[in-house]
């Protein structure tokens, strides 16, 4: 298994563990122009889980693969946290925000996955 696979599984694994919603992964590797391989797609209920979210990655990915997120961003408000791990970006919304966005409409040529919650 390749590094960034790993890293997805990882990433994954830790918004499970907190009850991360509607979990969606995003293959963006045959897109032309596509800024990373892949997106992970999430949502927590409240800001507050959108907080333990991005946190639980944090940690998960920092203690087992030791790497750290190149940029992370929305930490203050916790409505829409990204995070940048050069290969992977992680979105972590409340519902009403990701509804708005609609990331897997706008990348809707990707290889999507829905991760079971």
């Amino acid at each position: 298994m390749d590094e960034t696979k790993i890293l997805v599984n990882t990433i994954i694994e830790a918004l499970q563990e907190k009850k991360g919603k509607k979990i969606v992964t995003m293959n963006l590797s045959k897109l032309e122009g596509s800024i990373c391989q892949y997106f992970i797609i999430c949502q927590g209920n409240t800001p507050t889980q959108v907080s333990a979210l991005s946190d639980a990655v944090w940690d998960l990915v920092s203690n087992r693969l030791h790497e750290k997120p190149m940029g992370a961003v929305g930490m203050q408000e916790a409505q829409w946290i990204a995070m940048d791990y050069g290969t992977v970006m992680i979105h972590i919304f409340v519902p009403a925000i990701r509804a708005y966005y609609n990331l897997e409409l706008l990348w809707a040529d990707a290889e999507i996955n829905e991760i079971p919650d």
